[in-house]
């Protein structure tokens, strides 16, 4: 069931999350709107997945992405998190984050500790760089999805 709806390309504004990520995990995520969640398909496995993963008319960039409820954190709404592997020097709140969702890593589980929360992902960002670097998987990365359209001014008007 995870594989079939991939790959699947969304798109949506970055908004602020719980403040997790970089500050408990030292792994910075861009969250979509409650309104870009729901809007998957409601048969999506949740789980850790991997693809690409564009902010703005960015560059794009390998990506780990989490849906699911977070269950060492025990939350009450899904969430759809991305983990852009890549350093930006500044928060990105409010701009748009196009990504395509082209692999499944993993089922979403619980964990003891932080610390085996954090090595997991660790390891999903490693599995996640593997599968990107096959054939198969970087042709997404050059996909049309990810050129917004210019806005195109019109002089005098």
């Amino acid at each position: 069931a995870a594989m079939k709806h991939l790959p699947y390309f969304c798109r949506g504004e970055v908004v602020k999350g719980f403040g997790r990520g970089s500050k408990e995990l030292g792994i910075p995520t861009a969250n979509f709107s409650e309104q870009v969640v729901e809007s998957f398909p409601s048969d999506m496995s949740t789980g850790i997945y991997y693809g690409w993963a564009c902010v703005g008319n960015g560059d794009v960039h390998k990506m780990v992405l989490s849906i699911g409820w977070n269950p060492f954190y025990k939350n009450i709404k899904k969430s759809v998190e991305a983990h852009i592997i890549h350093t930006f020097k500044e928060d990105f709140y409010g701009e748009i984050l196009s990504i395509v969702i082209t692999g499944y890593i993993r089922p979403e589980k619980n964990f003891d500790s932080l610390e085996a929360l954090i090595s997991a992902i660790q390891e999903d960002i490693e599995e996640a760089k593997r599968q990107l670097d096959l054939p198969d998987q970087r042709k997404f990365k050059e996909d049309n999805f990810f050129h917004l359209p210019e806005c195109k001014i019109v002089k005098n008007h």
